[in-house]
């Protein structure tokens, strides 16, 4: 393979810590060294929730009302039931393999949660929460929500007839995705059987990675990476393979860099300092509308 991009780390789970009561998470950026804060970019943060056995409980596990400004969240369900209220008035609820994109532009209130009856039955809960950073031009937009269940993903088969990587955003052998974004942004979830490889070309400049969700994979022919470890790959080339060792599922990420100065600060990344400020003053004076926690 001429082109290579190679792999820059393979980066373990960092410790956990909990979002509020409902999510255990390992954050691969922006707390890791190797990454940072823009080495991602556009995506600012990763916070993974890796399989845990959800006891059962009459009271939906989560996170409270709380702001952001300046970013989209992306949730990624990969075990259980994940709800989602916000200020602009949308709701949603979604489960294995389905995915809600939240703007929040310029202001809204979110809370997120363990589905009520998935609550109260417990069960096996596994989930993938991204930040993009939206361009200064787009910081203030209005918000916006986009619910993407599995079955409207575009899905690539590959050539066994079973594998396939199911398009979230961007393309891939000329078949896009159905969010829509503000900047060049490529999200896939590849489904492999032991065995399939399966090939991947980004541009040069884009920031890519890819976290293994289930199983163990081969990439580029040289080194493997074992389930719930993130693989941050290098600009030195664009192409690069994942061959499944055994069945796997993969989480690929790739994105033009937002080539800004950023200023995050809290549940807000803005660009400057002031900017915060004033999230938090118009956050204080109810402009983010109201939501009852």
């Amino acid at each position: 393979m001429t082109n290579i991009r190679n792999i820059e780390a393979i980066i373990p789970p960092p410790p956990y810590h909990m979002v509020g009561d409902g999510f255990k998470v390992h954050n691969f950026f922006p707390s890791s060294r190797i990454i940072g804060d823009t080495g991602m970019s556009p995506f600012f943060l990763m916070d993974y929730n890796a399989k845990w056995e959800i006891t059962p409980s009459e009271r939906p596990r989560g996170v409270g009302v709380h702001p952001h400004r300046g970013i989209e969240t992306i949730t990624i369900a990969y075990h259980g039931r994940i709800a989602h209220h916000d200020s602009a008035g949308n709701s949603g609820v979604i489960g294995e393999g389905d995915v809600q994109w939240m703007t929040a532009g310029g202001g809204v209130l979110h809370k997120e949660y363990h589905e009520k009856e998935f609550s109260r039955k417990g069960g096996l809960f596994q989930m993938v929460q991204l930040w993009i950073s939206l361009p200064k031009r787009f910081k203030m937009t209005p918000p916006k929500y986009q619910t993407i269940e599995s079955k409207d993903m575009t899905r690539v088969m590959l050539k066994d007839g079973v594998s396939h990587v199911d398009l979230i955003a961007g393309s891939y052998m000329e078949k896009k995705g159905p969010a829509s974004t503000f900047t060049p942004t490529n999200l896939f979830n590849a489904s492999l059987k032991k065995g399939i490889r399966a090939d991947f070309s980004f541009p040069l400049e884009y920031n890519t990675g890819l976290l293994v969700i289930e199983g163990e994979i081969n990439i580029n022919g040289s080194r493997n990476a074992t389930a719930d470890n993130f693989v941050y790959f290098s600009h030195d080339g664009e192409k690069f393979t994942v061959e499944a060792v055994t069945d796997s599922i993969v989480l690929l990420l790739s994105g033009e860099p937002v080539n800004e100065e950023i200023y995050p600060y809290g549940p807000f990344v803005m660009n400057t300092r002031d900017e915060i400020k004033q999230a938090y003053e118009d956050f204080y004076n109810g402009k983010f509308g109201h939501l009852e926690d």
